[in-house]
């Protein structure tokens, strides 16, 4: 793939229990597009990925979300998994980390489990998205209009439904991103 987004920062947020796949397949697709890709946590050193049923690998995160600044990125990424999103979406800073990125318009790619941190944001009123189907009530509570579709694309929001989705996802992730930011959506 060619370096499309080469001189671009990502900040894939995320906590333990995260579905190991949907942190690493956005990962490595991002930076084989050439962005420089940092995971960014309330842990200090590393996080613990699920894997179906199990707990998996640990990866190193880069940047401590107390350290953290949105300003330093271009577009964040949101993993799913059962553990990972919910834990976030109870962190007053994890929400206040994803809302920046709303209220800026840049670019924002959530899969699976992923969309309920944005949720707590209650920045999402009109929007168009997917998720994994036990969210979609959650999503149009909050004012969404739900998809079952692999990839829904919303002025720079991003959603994919699962893993099987990951290509499509990845793909427009990146083109999303090579956009830049967005208008901002207005407030409903």
């Amino acid at each position: 793939m060619a370096a499309t987004l080469s001189g671009k920062r990502v900040a894939i947020i995320t906590e333990n229990g995260f579905e190991e796949v949907e942190l690493t397949s956005p990962k490595k697709a991002l930076e084989a597009a050439g962005a420089k890709v940092d995971i960014v946590s309330p842990q200090p050193q590393k996080v613990k990925a699920w894997n179906h049923d199990h707990w998996s690998i640990e990866l190193p995160v880069d940047v401590q979300l107390d350290k953290a600044n949105a300003d330093d990125y271009d577009a964040l990424v949101i993993p799913g998994g059962v553990l990972n999103p919910d834990q976030m979406r109870q962190n007053k800073d994890c929400v206040a980390f994803a809302q920046q990125f709303l209220a800026t318009g840049k670019p924002i790619a959530a899969i699976c489990h992923g969309p309920q941190l944005l949720i707590e944001t209650r920045a999402l009123k009109g929007r168009t998205m997917t998720s994994y189907p036990s969210v979609k009530t959650d999503l149009i509570n909050a004012g969404v209009q739900w998809q079952d579709k692999e990839v829904v694309t919303d002025n720079g929001l991003v959603t994919s439904r699962s893993p099987k989705d990951l290509e499509a996802f990845n793909k427009k992730m990146i083109e999303e991103i090579k956009e830049g930011a967005h208008a901002k959506v207005p407030a409903h």
